[in-house]
């Protein structure tokens, strides 16, 4: 009897008694981890003790072990709620420890911002965008939204348990250059980020080049602009002018549109002309416009030697040819004069006629010229003839002077030349 009532004496002692729950952190927040321990005010010294922890009446982990203690790594707002430790021994009676109530804190998003890849927001048309929403704090899962425009369209939304996540446009256009945000929300309310700028860049077109007067002379000494504009493409744009494939000098457009260059003509201006834009994404060149400088033919200085040698050639082949005709000619007069004379014609008589009247009427000159070579002159001859009114009873006289025809008046004129022997031919 005795020996019974020591043991059972000694089994109420190894029993453990006055058990408490400790939990680590005192607080703790979603996301993070807690320890659960299971606590006697005396140390157990009896070995084969087994441990059980219990969540809303539910056991937790493996149900029962020998260790005092239960960690859970990653809490969430579900792991809130009632927890309590049983220990027992040998027997099969259990020791209940007193309720504890854990409250899981979840901590609210803030400091949320977005980024762009590629970073500044400027992006070339074609290239993929990813906006990056990040929050630098916020626990459990938290749903992102990104939106477009001040008046927030939706793009899309993704919910992760993570403080970033990522959108992404695979290939941007020139529309998509637009103010961006995001908002990230973990049950406390949505927290938002600051409005990012997304540039577009979109590459230059094909420039154009323009002349004051497109295909038409110019000139030397006036001034011609050449101006070259791109049709499309961010700013800014470089363009870049060349003659004949060599570079003339370049303009920048810093806020778009086209640029110019002012020529003072000469004549080695003359030729072909093209143009180059370039943005950063690729050059690109215009399609050749010519340009005729005009050089005035009194300038000889500005004449290329390759016309002042055709010219020369030319006006001595010209030079040839007429020394070669008038020496044919004076060699036609030379045979002329070797020829026997020749009589000039006589003259063709003229007759006078009389009318009956007594007082005599206008008289009426009639001239007519007959050119005769003989020898070394050249003879004019010309007729007079007159008519007179007479009296019916007085006969018509006709009278000859030195058997000349006294209508007729001579003058000779001394050949002496080239020019009279063509002349003597001609006739």
């Amino acid at each position: 009897m005795l020996l019974k009532l020591l043991l059972l004496l000694c089994a109420q002692r190894c029993e453990p008694t006055g058990l408490f729950l400790t939990v680590s952190p005192p607080q703790p927040i979603e996301g993070n981890s807690m320890k659960l321990a299971c606590r006697t005010p005396h140390p157990l010294q009896k070995v084969g003790v087994q441990f059980c922890f219990f969540k809303d009446g539910s056991a937790l982990g493996l149900r029962w072990t020998h260790s005092p203690e239960l960690r859970i790594p990653a809490l969430t707002r579900k792991d809130s709620g009632s927890y309590w430790c049983e220990a027992r021994a040998a027997a099969p009676k259990a020791v209940r420890s007193g309720r504890v109530r854990i409250d899981v804190r979840r901590i609210p998003v803030h400091n949320v911002s977005l980024e762009t890849q590629p970073p500044g927001g400027r992006v070339m048309e074609g290239e993929k965008l990813l906006l990056v929403c990040l929050a630098t704090a916020g626990t459990g899962d938290i749903t992102f939204r990104w939106y477009r425009g001040a008046l927030g369209s939706d793009l899309g939304e993704k919910t992760q348990r993570s403080l970033t996540a990522e959108f992404e446009i695979p290939a941007v256009r020139e529309g998509d250059a637009e103010t961006y945000y995001c908002a990230a929300d973990n049950g406390h309310g949505p927290s938002l980020s600051g409005l990012v700028s997304v540039a577009v860049r979109v590459p230059v077109s094909q420039p154009v080049l323009t002349l004051e007067a497109p295909g038409a002379e110019k000139a030397v000494g006036e001034v011609v602009e050449l101006h070259c504009e791109a049709g499309r493409g961010s700013p800014p744009i470089r363009y870049q002018f060349y003659h004949e494939d060599v570079p003339l000098g370049n303009r920048s457009a810093p806020f778009g549109g086209g640029a110019s260059v002012n020529l003072s003509l000469t004549a080695e201006h003359s030729g072909n002309y093209s143009c180059e834009a370039d943005n950063g994404r690729g050059a690109q060149r215009s399609e050749v416009v010519p340009l005729y400088v005009t050089v005035p033919v009194e300038d000889g200085e500005n004449l290329p030697s390759t016309i002042l040698e055709g010219l020369l050639g030319s006006l001595g082949l010209t030079t040839v040819a007429l020394l070669f005709c008038c020496w044919l000619k004076r060699r036609a007069g030379r045979r002329s004069a070797r020829d026997p004379p020749r009589s000039p014609p006589s003259p063709v008589p003229r007759e006078s006629t009389y009318l009956n009247s007594t007082a005599p009427v206008q008289q009426q000159p009639i001239y007519e010229n007959v050119n005769v070579v003989s020898g070394g002159e050249v003879y004019s001859l010309v007729y007079y003839m007159q008519q007179e009114r007479q009296s019916a009873a007085v006969p018509p006289l006709r009278t000859q002077v030195q058997d000349k025809d006294p209508s007729a008046i001579y003058s000779g004129v001394n050949a002496a030349s080239i020019i009279d022997d063509d002349y003597e031919d001609a006739m």
